[in-house]
């Protein structure tokens, strides 16, 4: 394995910062933090960094896409890296898993989930390893989007800094033994 490339998906501005649905943001900042890599070229509609663990080369990507054209971003990066998608782990938020779960998986299809629908239109492909983090399903009351869009309450923080933690550790453990070895250590309750 050559590369590996991680993409957290979100969107991009400071008003969505920190929103249910810049999950895949957390986590690329938290690997940003453990591998000691700057995230801020601009490149593939996104901002990427790259470096290496144990001799490996990663990169990380936050794409600048609204979420629902994350596609262009992934497609991009695929392109430009002359990558797999089997070599690309991406990082979501996922309504359907309770707050603060994680689960990884080597391939699968969009669920709910628009960027996902437009990542498996503009790729062509289910085949991305992904880490989807759980932050709670809609509220009755809610409407689909403002929910996504909004942020934790501050009694769930800190569940959810524990779900982005965990994501960062099941990436680093499938860049170095594998989906199959991330999915027995991550997937349990």
């Amino acid at each position: 394995m050559s590369m590996l490339i991680f993409i957290g998906l979100g969107n991009p501005g400071a008003q969505y910062a920190h929103t249910r649905h810049n999950a895949g943001f957390e986590v690329i900042e938290r690997l940003s933090r453990r591998w000691n890599i700057t995230v801020d070229r601009s490149r593939c509609h996104g901002l990427v960094g790259e470096g290496r663990l144990e001799g490996q080369r990663v990169v990380l990507i936050k794409p600048q896409t609204f979420m629902n054209l994350s596609g262009d971003c992934v497609a991009e990066a695929l392109h430009w890296y002359k990558a797999e998608p089997k070599d690309v782990m991406v990082f979501s938020d996922d309504i359907d898993l309770p707050l603060g779960a994680v689960r990884v998986r080597p391939f699968g299809g969009a669920g709910t989930h628009n960027g996902w629908r437009d990542i498996l239109l503009k790729t062509g492909s289910d085949r991305f390893p992904r880490v989807r983090v759980g932050v709670g399903g809609k509220p009755p009351e809610w409407d689909l989007a403002d929910w996504v869009l909004s942020r934790y309450a501050a009694e769930d923080q800190p569940a959810m800094d524990e779900a982005f933690q965990k994501a960062a550790e099941a990436a680093e453990c499938f860049a170095l033994h594998g989906i199959e070895e991330a999915m027995n250590r991550y997937n349990r309750k």
